[in-house]
């Protein structure tokens, strides 16, 4: 039997049940790969309209890892993955634009050029956020900027009038000084990759579960692990003592409602339009364990 592959996630959990040692006190035979970091983050320039679906497509590596749960929800309706239905996690998300932007309002942002991961939480995230003001075709988003990483570089420099956001960028923007002008906040949902053993499933998320109460419990003991997974040229501006905690697991059901729920808004705005949300229902979909 192969060991469980667990690859961190550009949250907090992983590192913590790593440092407390919880999958091995849930009886966890693992191997922890840190594939995220790098010191330039070119591995997150992929280019105009490619994201976190198209990366399901292609495989994960680790037996567990996330996405925002809309892309989860389609690459298991099309067999790319299992979507695990036992738990889900929200992100605290927003749009930034610079200290002397003009925009001061949502409104303001109609028509502005905002960048965004191409079928990623900040996608969705932000067209939800934004209908409330305006309608879609004054809504632009721009995926030419790639993803996280380069989003947050472009915003830096100035390159970027707007530019949405989410976990450790957030709090970096935040701490630079960039304005954030609506939240933008968004599920993620966990997806299986491979056939893991059921029981090694439940490890893992019990070391979560553990993880999860420190993280409430004393974050400022671990919002230091976020450097872990922002490139090098980063580190020397960030105060991590001033951010916060981050994405929050939720160990409750995603249920049957919500996925359909998802399904029918993404279908009314055309996100996949041209390749469609696949075929497989909640049952064929969705994995849980916890009954």
């Amino acid at each position: 039997m192969p060991k469980f592959v667990i690859e961190p996630h550009f949250r907090l959990h992983e590192w913590v049940a790593e440092e407390k040692d919880y999958f091995r006190l849930e009886g966890l035979d693992y191997e922890f790969r840190e594939l995220i970091q790098s010191t330039d983050g070119k591995h997150h320039y992929k280019g105009d309209k490619v994201g976190a679906y198209q990366s399901i497509e292609k495989g994960r590596k680790a037996d567990v890892s996330c996405a925002c749960h809309w892309t989860v929800n389609v690459a298991a309706a099309k067999g790319h993955a299992k979507f695990y239905g036992d738990v889900y996690s929200v992100a605290p998300s927003g749009v930034f634009v610079p200290p002397d932007s003009p925009v001061k309002t949502p409104e303001d942002l109609a028509g502005v050029p905002i960048a965004v991961g191409y079928q990623s939480g900040s996608h969705y995230s932000t067209i939800q956020a934004l209908e409330q003001y305006m309608p879609a075709d004054k809504i632009n988003l721009t995926f030419a900027d790639g993803m996280l990483f380069h989003r947050l570089d472009q915003l830096i420099e100035g390159k970027s009038p707007a530019t949405a956001l989410f976990s450790g960028p957030y709090y970096f923007a935040e701490q630079l000084g960039f304005r954030k002008i609506i939240d933008t906040t968004f599920m993620i949902a966990s997806m299986i990759n491979g056939e893991p053993d059921p029981e090694d499933l439940r490890k893992f998320f019990r070391a979560l579960k553990r993880a999860q109460r420190d993280i409430d419990l004393r974050p400022k003991l671990y919002t230091h692990y976020y450097k872990k997974e922002f490139p090098v040229r980063f580190h020397d501006r960030m105060d991590t003592r001033r951010w916060g905690p981050g994405e929050r697991i939720v160990f409750e059901p995603y249920t049957q409602e919500v996925f359909e729920d998802a399904r029918t808004w993404i279908a009314q705005h055309g996100i996949f339009a041209d390749e469609g949300l696949g075929e497989r229902n909640y049952e064929q979909a969705v994995v849980r364990l916890a009954g």
